[in-house]
């Protein structure tokens, strides 16, 4: 079998990898994903049985979402390819002792050949901004779900104000993020994501925004998507 290119960023893997030591630290640079966690935890529970359900996270990091999703009940398997942020999920899960949660270090396409509708529910949260093709892990979430069942995006819309709010102002001014977390030529537009779902047979079902006030230092979900946003897809049966 001829060997297939990764469809992943060494720089980015490293600038993760370097950072795992901090990724369970609430006041850390990982700050954002454990204060939205609970909002897209709780979105997704809204659109998808998770307890009891069989779930991928891809994308999972230190393992902040699939921890949160097995506490629901939820069978998880996370994975990702920065193989620091694996060992500290690996080490959070244990301590914390999680039952039904597994990771594993392998590309969700890889992951997409050996395991073809597997999963009631994928979500792949924060991760197709990091990636050079995000209509491969798309896809590959689109062949890893069950027919009728659900997979959840969330990512960085691309226009001005997104550069302003999610570069300058949560990077440079407001140091919410370690300064070059984002690339900006790799947002992605909702048309554009959902173009990628309708391509990979998913179907758009629902679209929701994520915004967050810098002087309450509070987020929050609603129809605003021109920065932050989520979107539901399903398989159909």
């Amino acid at each position: 079998m001829a060997e297939t290119t990764v469809n992943a960023d060494p720089q980015e893997l490293a600038k993760f990898g370097d950072l795992a030591h901090r990724w369970w630290d609430p006041e850390g640079e990982f700050r954002p994903l454990h204060q939205i966690n609970p909002l897209r935890l709780d979105w997704i529970a809204s659109q998808a049985e998770l307890a009891g359900r069989e779930v991928l996270d891809v994308g999972c990091g230190g393992g902040i979402l699939a921890e949160s999703m097995a506490r629901r009940g939820a069978k998880v398997l996370g994975i990702d390819l920065s193989t620091k942020p694996l060992r500290v999920a690996r080490l959070h899960a244990m301590e914390a002792s999680v039952a039904s949660l597994d990771y594993r270090e392998v590309a969700v396409e890889q992951l997409a050949a050996e395991r073809p509708a597997s999963f009631d529910v994928v979500t792949c949260m924060e991760m197709l901004e990091h990636v050079p093709e995000p209509a491969s892990v798309v896809r590959a979430c689109a062949t890893l779900v069950k027919p009728g069942g659900w997979v959840f995006f969330s990512t960085l819309n691309r226009n001005p104000k997104s550069f302003l709010f999610a570069i300058v102002g949560a990077e440079h001014v407001l140091g919410l993020l370690p300064k070059g977390t984002h690339e900006y030529a790799r947002f992605i537009r909702p048309s554009e994501l959902a173009r990628f779902a309708r391509d990979a047979g998913l179907e758009a079902d629902a679209l929701k925004g994520m915004s967050y006030n810098p002087l309450t230092r509070r987020y929050w979900l609603g129809e605003d998507t021109d920065v932050n946003y989520l979107m539901a897809c399903r398989r159909p049966a």
